[in-house]
């Protein structure tokens, strides 16, 4: 069962494939917004995993952060988040972004519970 409280922690180094550069997001050899999102959707998402039931996943479906601090390349980052919001299958979490300097990004992430099957076969569906 999915109820507040529910904690993830994620840590990763910063690699040159994670750069804005490198991504599209700018110009500089600094860790990317988009890099930095990634992290905040998979702590999330891997935070809640266990307590799914089977053949169930999530999907984030809004992302409300800050990316306040650049993050050069070679050093670790790690995303901490809380479960702090369960409204039927929508999930609400506050999230945090750190590099070994400090905050470098939070703010909210929402995922919604999905059953996989029916989700795949909806979108399978787009194809035809």
């Amino acid at each position: 069962m999915v109820e507040t409280g529910i904690k993830g922690r994620l840590e990763q180094m910063v690699t040159p494939e994670m750069s804005a550069a490198r991504v599209g997001s700018g110009l500089v050899d600094v860790f990317a917004t988009p890099m930095m999102i990634a992290l905040v959707e998979r702590t999330c998402n891997e935070s809640v995993l266990p307590c799914l039931e089977e053949g169930q996943g999530t999907v984030g479906t809004l992302v409300n952060v800050t990316h306040t601090a650049a993050t050069p390349m070679g050093m670790h980052v790690w995303c901490e988040s809380e479960l702090v919001e369960v409204d039927r299958r929508r999930l609400v979490f506050k999230v945090k972004a750190f590099d070994e300097c400090g905050v470098i990004g939070e703010g909210v992430h929402e995922r919604f519970i999905i059953d996989m099957a029916k989700f795949t076969a909806k979108v399978q569906e787009k194809t035809k």
